[in-house]
């Protein structure tokens, strides 16, 4: 019973069930519905699928993750970052036909949601840190701008079809120079916008997307807007579609897995983020692994059911939050009031304009916008603000699917340019002061004569070993006296892999014929077995000189080479 409670968290939390959270978790889930339908229906349209298919995409994943999800809190469902890079997957292959558009849509669901599963399974939820948070806004940031493009062209009711932000504006020029505009839908639209905002400034609590549509189908019935050229979504499918395979051919799903992996790996890292915060809001643990997996299964479910990938809701789970939600039975309810909606009553939302919609997902892409935080990466630290900015640069020339490629690239290329050149010290004895300091930071402080106390702060590996050998050669050089020994304060190297152990060996060798004695303190067991497995030491460094403490070594310096030196806690001692 507890392997099946861990694999799936609902039989845990149906045995600890308490009856006081009955009535708040059905209460959450009525107020996620005014939410859930709008937003999952904006989204279809803005990934390039039919508004149906949004509501699917909200139903299913809603019910999957109940079941297997590890959070308690978490909403599943459609979300704004994850729609261009659907959208530049799906419209090209699509070719404008709304049943092919649903199937590459589920087809890239099915197999971003495998690649979730895989490597949930291989235990690589530390994946999600890939996109660092300086490339992480600059990404998002590019995603909104793709957005606001695409959509204001919706809400001026026409559609641009360019997977670059360039090529959206074009189209958007072009639309508005060849008469595209419609008058009708720009007010609605626009109106509804500024609902939207104006009810998200006043009281967040407020469901703005269910206001506006209801404000959008009145204004549809008021003002007759079919007849005024404003496209309508119509009646609904009834019901809920039959599980299936999506009818595509193996060239597709070959060219839709590099969308599926930007897929993937953005939605784990929304769904990561936010569910370690909820969790640790609520005193709970969430294990990242577990949480890759859920997803996968929540995505290739979508897929199955004519849905589209999807992530979790950082506007709808603090809402579910904050309705008093305990448990996944919110989203339960939230889809079989869904669920009932499409059964019973499909022609719900046939007078809803897509200008409404529209504007439902600009206020979602503006709310992605963190002027904020750029403007802090500026001040505090340059160079992760022009990572930042050229996250940015990377969506609105390549696309969504190429950005996130770009983005997860600079990321990791930021990591390498840390550790390629880390930070480096020569350390010093500074009177009154505990242990060893940063020379350039404490000019006053004293040298030990004939010794070089080093500090390289970062794993030695094959990119950065080089760069240690020179600046550990440009130190010894510019010494005043002779250096008879160099101490590695090593506590900050916590690996070192072959091709540092093996530079490592030659620049033993070749201080040897220098008369320098390399020596080590702080050296952590783990890295010194390495080292030891290499043979780096083998007849030039006896194992001895790797003392425990940086001031253990300066002693044994100073005694085995009779170094005159007085500390200054020496001259305390009475």
């Amino acid at each position: 019973m507890g392997r099946i409670a861990r694999l799936i968290p609902a039989v845990a939390v149906a045995r600890t069930y308490e009856r006081s959270w009955l009535g708040r978790d059905i209460g959450a889930g009525l107020v996620l519905v005014g939410m859930l339908a709008p937003a999952g229906m904006a989204y279809a349209i803005a990934a390039g699928v039919p508004p149906v298919t949004g509501l699917y995409a909200t139903i299913i994943p809603l019910l999957v993750y109940a079941l297997f999800g590890p959070s308690r809190i978490l909403v599943m469902g459609p979300d704004s970052s994850l729609a261009p890079i659907i959208a530049a997957a799906v419209v090209p292959l699509a070719a404008g036909d709304p049943d092919t558009a649903i199937a590459v849509a589920g087809a890239l669901s099915i197999v971003a949601g495998l690649v979730c599963v895989a490597a949930g399974l291989a235990r690589f939820g530390f994946l999600a840190e890939l996109l660092s948070a300086p490339v992480r806004y600059g990404y998002l940031h590019g995603i909104a701008l793709t957005i606001l493009v695409s959509q204001t062209a919706k809400l001026s009711g026409f559609s641009v079809s360019g997977e670059t932000i360039v090529g959206q504006l074009r189209d958007l020029v072009d639309g508005f120079a060849d008469g595209k505009f419609n008058g009708w839908a720009f007010v609605v639209g626009s109106g509804c916008l500024a609902v939207l905002l104006l009810v998200r400034w006043w009281d967040r609590r407020i469901p703005g997307p269910l206001l506006v549509v209801i404000l959008g189908i009145i204004a549809a019935l008021v003002f007759d807007l079919g007849l005024e050229g404003v496209r309508l979504v119509g009646d609904l499918p009834k019901g809920v579609p039959t599980p299936a395979i999506p009818d595509v051919d193996w060239t597709t799903v070959r060219d839709l897995l590099g969308a599926a992996m930007g897929v993937a790996l953005v939605s784990f890292a929304d769904t990561s983020v936010l569910s370690r915060t909820m969790a640790l809001r609520r005193r709970e643990h969430v294990d990242a692994n577990h949480e890759l997996v859920a997803l996968g299964m929540v995505n290739v479910a979508s897929g199955m059911f004519n849905g589209f990938a999807v992530s979790s809701s950082s506007s709808r789970t603090p809402v579910a939050e904050a309705a008093g939600s305990r448990t996944q039975l919110t989203g339960v309810v939230a889809a079989l009031a869904l669920l009932a909606v499409t059964v019973a009553a499909p022609s719900t939302f046939r007078h809803l304009p897509d200008p409404t919609l529209a504007a439902i997902v600009i206020a979602a892409a503006i709310s992605l916008i963190d002027i904020p935080a750029m403007v802090r990466l500026f001040r505090v630290r340059r160079s992760e603000f022009v990572l930042a900015v050229a996250g940015l640069l990377a969506v609105a020339v390549l696309g969504p699917v190429n950005g996130v490629v770009v983005a997860v690239a600079l990321s990791i290329l930021n990591f390498l340019r840390l550790a390629w050149k880390p930070h480096t010290a020569e350390l010093v004895r500074v009177d009154g002061l505990k242990g060893y300091h940063d020379r350039a930071r404490h000019p006053e402080g004293r040298v030990i004569p004939g010794l070089l106390l080093y500090r390289f702060d970062a794993p030695l590996f094959f990119a950065n070993a080089r760069f240690f050998v020179e600046d550990l050669e440009a130190r010894i050089a510019a010494q005043a006296e002779p250096v008879k020994c160099i101490i590695v304060t090593a506590e900050p190297i916590t690996d070192i892999d072959t091709t540092a152990g093996d530079t490592l060996k030659e620049l033993l060798a070749d201080l040897h014929t220098q008369g320098i004695e390399l020596r080590f303190a702080e050296l952590k067991g783990v890295v010194h077995d390495r080292l030891d497995r290499y043979h780096t030491f083998d007849g030039l460094t006896p194992p001895e000189h790797t003392a425990r403490t940086t001031g253990e070594a300066v002693k044994d310096y100073v005694r085995d080479y009779g170094t005159e030196w007085t500390d200054w806690e020496d001259r305390l001692s009475p």
